[in-house]
C-alpha cells in the first residue's frame, strides 16, 4: 500500500494542484455513482421511457459534448481550473432541479442536459489537467491513475446504492433522495475545488476547433469510438432494465462490479500504453469487443432468458474494462503535441467530433432497437469497433513495440 501510494506521488508534479484535484474528484464520481445508479430504473419506472425515448434523453444528456468547443469559445480566457469549477457549479443546478421537477419526459430531460453540460465541461479539463500535472514520460499512468480513483468514487456511490434498496423498496420518493444527496455530495466537491490553485493558461485555439493535418486519425478515432461505445452506455444498462426487467438494486451491483475491475485494471492498462505503445492497445481491444457484442446482441436467442440475462451482465463488466484503452487516444494526442495548450485544444475538439456521431447513436440507436431488433444495433457496434481498429492500424507510433 505504502509502495503504490508512493509510486502515485511520483507520478505527479509535487508543485501541482494535484492533490486538491483528485479529492475534488472523488466527490463528483460519488455523486455520479449514486446518480447512474438510479438514473435508468428513474427514467424506465416513473418517467415511464421507451427504449425511443431513452434515445431522445440521450441525444440530450450527449448534447453538451458536442458543444463543448462552443462552450469553451465563451469561456477561452479562462484556466483549465475555472472551467473545472464551473462546471461543478452547473452540475449542481442541474442535479438540484432533477428531484423538484415533475417526473415528465421533458423537463426531467432538461434537467440531465443542465446536469450533463457541466459533466462534460469537467471532462474535457479533468484529462487536460491529469496530463498537465504529471512528469514527463507518465502521461498514460497518470490518466490510469485518474480513472481508477473516479472508479473509486462511483463504486462507493453504487455500493450505497445496493446497501439502501436492501432495505427499501424503490420508489419516487427513494429516487427523489438519491438525487437530492448526489447534490450536496456535488456542494461538498465544489468546496474542494476551490483549492486548486493552477491557472493553466487557455489558448486562443481554445475558442474554435482546432483541427490540424497531424491530428486527423485522431479526430477519425473518435468518430468510430465515439460511435461505438454508445451504444453500450445508452443502450447496455436498459437493455438489462426493459428487456430483462433488471431493478435498480441489481443495475447498481453490476455498476459496482465493473467499478471494481476498471479500478483495478485501470493503472495496468494505464502502463501497457507506456510501456508497448498506445498503437498496440487501440488495435488489439476490437476482438475482445467482437465478441461482447455478439453475445449481448444473441445471448437470448442462446441460452433460457435466466442464463441470457447474467452473461449479458458479464458482457457489459468486459466492454466496461476495455473502454479503458481509449486512454491510449490522449496519450497519442500528447506525443503529437507541441505544447500543453495544443494538446487541451485537441483533446477538446476531438470529445467535440466524438459527440458528433454520439448524438445520432443515441438519437436513432432507440429506434433501430424498436424496429430491427438488440441484435441489429449491437451487431453496428461490432462493425463500428473493427473499423476503429482497422484505422487504428494505420498509425505511425513512435513508440517502439
Amino acid at each position: 500500500m505504502i509502495s503504490a501510494m508512493g509510486r502515485f506521488k511520483a507520478v505527479f508534479r509535487e508543485e501541482s494542484s494535484y492533490k486538491a484535484f483528485f479529492a475534488s474528484m472523488v466527490s463528483f464520481a460519488l455523486a455520479y455513482g449514486l446518480y447512474k445508479g438510479v438514473i435508468d430504473n428513474y427514467l424506465a419506472e416513473i418517467v415511464g421511457m421507451s427504449s425511443f425515448d431513452k434515445g431522445v434523453s440521450e441525444f440530450f444528456r450527449e448534447l453538451p459534448g458536442f458543444m463543448l468547443v462552443l462552450v469553451l469559445a465563451v469561456l477561452y480566457l479562462f484556466s483549465a481550473e475555472r472551467i473545472y469549477k464551473l462546471g461543478a457549479v452547473i452540475m449542481l443546478v442541474g442535479m438540484a432541479l432533477l428531484p423538484i421537477v415533475p417526473a415528465t419526459r421533458v423537463l426531467v430531460t432538461i434537467t440531465i442536459f443542465i446536469y450533463s453540460l457541466g459533466e462534460h465541461m469537467q471532462l474535457a479539463m479533468r484529462q487536460s489537467m491529469t496530463l498537465e500535472y504529471s512528469k514527463k514520460d507518465c502521461g498514460g499512468e497518470a490518466l490510469g491513475y485518474q480513472s481508477a480513483i473516479y472508479q473509486i468514487g462511483t463504486l462507493a456511490g453504487y455500493l450505497l446504492i445496493i446497501l439502501l434498496f436492501m432495505f427499501i423498496p424503490s420508489s419516487s420518493n427513494a429516487y427523489r433522495g438519491i438525487f437530492i444527496a448526489s447534490a450536496a455530495i456535488i456542494g461538498l466537491g465544489f468546496l474542494s475545488s476551490t483549492k486548486i490553485n493552477g491557472s493553466s493558461k487557455a489558448n486562443g485555439q481554445n475558442h474554435r476547433f482546432y483541427f490540424r493535418k497531424k491530428f486527423g486519425k485522431y479526430y477519425m478515432l473518435e468518430v468510430f469510438y465515439g460511435a461505438r461505445k454508445q451504444v453500450f452506455m445508452t443502450f447496455g444498462p436498459y437493455v438489462l432494465v426493459l428487456f430483462y426487467g433488471a431493478n435498480a438494486m441489481v443495475i447498481s451491483l453490476l455498476f459496482a462490479i465493473s467499478a471494481i475491475c476498471c479500478f483495478i485494471a485501470s493503472p495496468y492498462v494505464g502502463k501497457i500504453i507506456d510501456r508497448f505503445g498506445y498503437k498496440v492497445v487501440m488495435v488489439s481491444d476490437t476482438l475482445i469487443l467482437v465478441i461482447v457484442c455478439f453475445f449481448y446482441g444473441f445471448a437470448h436467442h442462446l441460452f433460457p432468458k435466466n442464463v441470457a440475462f447474467v452473461v449479458c451482465c458479464i458482457n457489459y463488466v468486459l466492454d466496461s474494462v476495455i473502454s479503458l484503452a481509449s486512454m491510449a487516444s490522449n496519450v497519442y494526442v500528447q506525443d503529437l503535441s507541441d505544447s500543453p495548450e495544443e494538446m487541451k485544444a485537441t483533446i477538446s475538439t476531438g470529445m467535440s467530433v466524438n459527440h458528433l456521431i454520439t448524438i445520432m447513436i443515441a438519437l436513432f440507436g432507440g429506434l433501430i432497437w424498436q424496429v430491427l431488433g438488440i441484435e441489429t444495433l449491437f451487431i453496428i457496434s461490432a462493425v463500428l469497433g473493427l473499423c476503429n481498429s482497422a484505422y487504428a492500424a494505420t498509425i505511425k507510433a513512435e513508440k517502439a513495440l
